[in-house]
This record gives C-alpha cells, structure tokens and sequence, in this order.
C-alpha cells in the first residue's frame, strides 16, 4: 500500500469524532488508544475497555437491545434495581464483554508485531480480521461472561445470585483493566 495512502487515510480516521452510542470517549481505554495512534505504523478504529450489560435476548444484533450499560465495576444496589426495572415482558440476558480495540496496521511486519504485543500482555483472543486494503488487527481479551436473567418478564434469581455475578462480573472487568494497562507499556516499544 503507497505510504501516503495510510498516511492520508489515518489523518482522515483521528480527525472524526467518537461516534459511539455513549456519545464520548470510553476513559479506560483512551490513553492506550492515543498511544497507539501516536506510533507513524498504526491507528486505531474503534474500542471498548469492556462493559456489563442487561440486554434483551435476541439473536439480532442492534444497539437498541441494549437496556442498561456500565464501563465501570458494577454494583450490586444498581444491578438488582435495572434487573427489576427492566423485568417488564422481556427475556434479557446479563453480559461482560472484555475489551476489544480495532486497529489499521501500515504493513504485515507492523500488524505482526501488534499482535506478538497483544498476545504478549494477555489478549488471546486476537488476530487480523482483514488483509485487504486495510490490515486491521482486531485485539480482544477473554473476560466474557453470559447469562440469562429475566424469563419473559420473570426474574428466576433471588439477590444471593445477583450479588455473586456483581462480584464475578467485577473480577473480569478488572482483569480486562489489567490487559489495557499491560499493553501499554509493550506499545511503547513498538
């Protein structure tokens, strides 16, 4: 790919704004990001520090399934309360999905090293995900986590259960904080 290709095209890319459904920047995750599009080989698309979620359980993937989110380490008052709230007619599962960034490689040598970074500071889920115009890396940790609890609008769990997944729930997102931290400091030596 011509150099001022990837040039241009990721000067156009960071010149956007956050086009996310929160409306801003995820802050966990943001300064790995930034570090990232600061080396001359790469930039990144899109990502997430991962998040916890109620949503309504359909196949059909679509933001407005989404019933409450959280970034940041869920609480037990809050989770039971949007459990409660939300248990009208619907079928909803409760998920921890670990964090994911997407990232344009300037050639096959740079996205190799990317990944050896990622695979190195624990993101074992990773791999490229496109080898045509763009090379895009797709790096994305393992701290998953996916039940059902609401059942046509009844919710089958008492609050012990709901207590145990607030507290499980937070053992992965903070294990997913972990990797953030730890690929950053192997991004620095890209």
């Amino acid at each position: 790919m011509p150099e001022a290709n990837f040039e241009q095209r990721k000067s156009d890319v960071l010149k956007k704004g956050d086009k996310s459904s929160v409306g801003k920047w995820d802050e966990k995750i943001e300064a790995l990001c930034g570090k990232i599009n600061r080396k001359t080989d790469y930039y990144t698309t899109s990502s997430c520090s991962g998040r916890a979620l109620l949503m309504v359980d359909k196949p059909a993937k679509d933001r407005r399934l989404s019933l409450w989110v959280s970034h940041d380490r869920v609480r037990f008052n809050e989770l039971n309360s949007e459990i409660r709230r939300v248990s009208k007619e619907y079928s909803v599962k409760f998920k921890v999905d670990p964090p994911i960034i997407h990232v344009i490689c300037r050639d096959f040598d740079s996205a190799r090293k990317l990944l050896d970074a990622g695979f190195g500071s624990g993101w074992k889920n990773s791999g490229a995900i496109s080898m045509g115009k763009n090379i895009v890396i797709e790096l994305r940790g393992t701290e998953k986590l996916e039940l059902p609890v609401i059942d046509n609008g009844r919710v089958p769990v008492s609050q012990e259960p709901i207590k145990l997944l607030a507290e499980k729930s937070n053992l992965k997102i903070k294990k997913g904080w972990k990797l953030i931290r730890d690929l950053s400091n192997l991004v620095s030596l890209l």
